[in-house]
């Protein structure tokens, strides 16, 4: 009886040895209907360092888990049924009974490179009056979002590192103070971008030797008109701050200097504020700071994909 008991032991580890890891695509469902029920449960599953594109796909709802794609999840994709309806959402901020700051008060972490997000809702609830609450930390180098909301407060969205790469495209972005801040390099291609209060919306952190900080391209800056009448382009984080807005319509609560030095003068010597054919009544190149700048059609020009991309390993996003 042993002996049989231990042949039925080893050939059901066997079994499991033998099941492959998951490489998609897998379905998340919070009904049961899918692969799993959480997105967490789903990332998990991915092979560690995948070189082949997973896709996860998740069903509609409101998955609320403080998410994490790990350094070794790599070549991630994760596709929402709906971008209004299918939310990864959390409500962690700075000073609450977790002890949370701006680096561990995100709703989603992702560090794996290669991620790719489609038709999601990325959000934080912590509330307006909470402070620092980030939906959205991303570390990975060659990042794509496609038709994504970030959405919340303050401190919505943090590019977290220097010299990785993300790129937005059709985008919505909403939030209240510095809610699109950091160091990476990032485009927002067609993206709209809404203020929900008298304050502002990027905060840089470009290390010096990083050419291109982030870029905004043929973007459309809203506001809560109720709340947000006096809205500034942005400000510079660390010293050489690099924002750029090209071919972006701005409404009128763009304040008319457009820049502010974040109470330093010394950052005007440093950081790198410029615009190409701002259009709309928050458009104002006469009235912006002295220290900001009104690009050629020749230096737009060079503010191409293939440019603010390229680094040591270039990178094309699909």
């Amino acid at each position: 009886m042993k002996i049989l008991f231990t042949a039925i032991a080893l050939a059901t580890c066997a079994a499991h040895a033998q099941t492959p890891a998951k490489t998609g695509p897998i379905t998340v469902a919070q009904d049961g209907t899918g692969t799993y029920r959480t997105v967490q449960e789903a990332v998990d599953a991915v092979p560690n360092q995948s070189q082949k594109l997973v896709t996860i796909r998740i069903k509609k709802g409101t998955y609320r888990e403080k998410l994490v794609v790990p350094t070794l999840k790599t070549h991630i994709r994760l596709v929402g049924e709906s971008k209004d309806n299918t939310i990864l959402t959390f409500d962690d901020h700075t000073g609450d009974a977790g002890g949370h700051n701006t680096y561990t008060s995100h709703s989603v972490l992702v560090q794996g490179n290669d991620f790719a997000a489609e038709n999601l809702t990325f959000e934080n609830t912590a509330g307006y009056t909470a402070g620092q609450a980030v939906a959205l930390h991303v570390e990975a180098d060659r990042a794509t979002f496609t038709n994504c909301r970030m959405v919340g407060n303050q401190d919505v969205l943090f590019l977290a590192t220097d010299h990785t790469r993300q790129y937005f495209k059709n985008c919505y972005i909403e939030g209240t103070t510095d809610f699109i801040f950091g160091a990476s390099t990032a485009v927002f291609d067609h993206c709209t971008i809404l203020s929900k209060k008298n304050s502002f919306i990027t905060a840089a952190s470009t290390p010096p030797q990083q050419t291109f900080g982030f870029v905004f391209l043929n973007c459309k800056l809203l506001a809560d008109t109720a709340r947000a009448k006096k809205v500034y382009l942005g400000r510079p984080w660390r010293p050489n701050a690099r924002v750029v807005y090209i071919n972006t319509e701005m409404g009128g609560h763009i304040a008319a200097p457009g820049w502010d030095n974040w109470k330093n003068p010394e950052n005007e010597k440093t950081a790198y504020f410029a615009e190409y054919h701002s259009t709309g009544p928050g458009a104002n190149p006469q009235g912006r700071v002295k220290w900001s700048y009104q690009m050629t059609a020749a230096e737009a020009k060079s503010y191409t994909l293939k440019a603010i991309f390229a680094a040591k390993e270039p990178w094309m996003p699909k």
